[in-house]
Parts: structure tokens; sequence; C-alpha cells
């Protein structure tokens, strides 16, 4: 078994007050191997969003702690775990998130640019190549479809060469033949970059990509799957009455 990229323990987070409390994650400890694509699946209200958010350091918790390879993220001062995040850890979200008055390129390099540092040159040629977009570089968000939109956004989380990538519903806003584009870079990342993706999807499909599906219902894990494949995650869901 390969070490933890990121690893939560005993997780809690609420939120609201009184008879308004929302428990949104209920005691959950999960592993997240380096080298492994992992599915977070479970109905609305699940926690499963709450869970990525935590695990990436964009939210905390009120109990418990979430350790980044051996840094445990609820040590870290807010300055240090802007550092972390950016050096760190990739996002790939459902809105795309890209400046609307930059190119391409420009959006893929931003990480880099705001660290004031340079890319590797070879990296970023293998990234842009991975996501073809070799012939969109120079073209801004508007100019580009959804799919080119969301492979930029993709391309730019892996251009710092980070630790983990977080990825909450990266396919929702996509039509099919852009997210399977999208799911395949995706796994070969993961295959041929050693890349370690955390994936939160309600969708089957997206879900088969992983190597491993842990399934979430009222803040709590209820059940884990390895190897999915379309039917073998329905068969799951269905079982767990999602």
């Amino acid at each position: 078994m390969s070490a933890a990229a990121v690893r939560v323990a005993d997780a809690v987070k609420t939120y609201g007050e009184g008879t308004a409390t929302v428990i949104a994650l209920d005691g959950v400890t999960a592993s997240f191997a380096e080298g492994q694509f992992t599915a977070i699946m479970g109905p609305s209200g699940s926690g499963k969003s709450t869970l990525l958010h935590c695990l990436a350091g964009l939210d905390d918790l009120d109990s418990g702690t979430v350790h980044l390879g051996d840094v445990d993220l609820g040590s870290l001062s807010d300055k240090d775990l802007t550092i972390l995040r950016r050096e760190q850890v990739g996002f790939v979200f459902q809105a795309f998130n890209l400046v609307g008055t930059l190119t391409a390129k420009e959006n893929i390099l931003l990480p880099l640019s705001i660290a004031g540092e340079k890319p590797d040159a070879d990296w970023y040629e293998h990234v842009v190549e991975t996501v073809g977009l070799g012939d969109r570089l120079t073209h801004r968000p508007s100019e580009l479809s959804g799919g080119q939109q969301q492979r930029v956004a993709a391309a730019r989380a892996l251009v710092t060469r980070p630790r983990i990538v977080f990825a909450d519903e990266p396919s929702g806003n996509l039509d099919s033949k852009s997210g399977a584009e999208l799911l395949e870079f995706m796994r070969r990342a993961v295959d041929e970059f050693n890349q370690t993706i955390v994936m939160v999807t309600h969708d089957p499909f997206a879900a088969s990509h992983a190597d491993r599906v842990i399934f979430l219902d009222d803040g709590k894990v209820v059940e884990e799957l390895a190897d999915p494949d379309v039917d073998s995650v329905l068969a799951t869901m269905r079982r767990l009455g999602e």
C-alpha cells in the first residue's frame, strides 16, 4: 500500500447553531494513498463536498485532524496554510474558475505567476500536450468550449506538480463527450504522472474512472468500493438507497 497523500481522522464538522445545527461530517476517518484516484460519492447533503474542502484546507474541522503528508493542517497559521495549498495542492472545480481576461496559457501558468516562479518548460509542454490544448493557448476562456475550459483548469491544477489534486464535480458542467475526455485525462495523470486525485462526484460513469470509491451518508463513511465500474457503482448506490 502506498503512503497516504492525505488522511483524515475522527473528522467532525457542523454548520449552524441550536436547532438549526447541521452535522456535515460525523467522525469521518479515511486515508487517500499517493498515486491513487479516489472518488467520493453520496446523496445530496451527505458531506462529500465538506470532506473535500476540509481535506484541501479550504475549511477547518470542529474536531479531528487532517494530515497532508506529515503536516497537520490544523497546526498551520493562515499564511502557512495558504503557502501549502499553493505549493502542494491543485484544484479543479465544476465552475472552471478561469480568469476571463487571460489566455489559456496565462490561466494555466497563473499559480506559478502568483508565486513568482518560472514553469518547468518540459513539464508544462507535457501537460499541455496531454490535455490537447496546444492550438488553444492564445485563446481566452470566452473563445473556448466548456470542455476546453475545464481542460485548461485541469492543466492549471497539474502545472505546479502538486502532491494532490482535489476535484469537485469536475465533469458536472460538461457534455458527455467533453466529460469523458476530461476523466480520461485525469486517469492518465494518475497512471502516467503518478498523480494523486480525490474527486467528489454524483456520476457513476465519472466514479468508474477511479481506483476506489468512498460512499458517504449523513456525514459518515458507509461503504468503500475497489476497482469500480459503472455497474458496481450503481449496484452499491441502489443498496445504500441513494
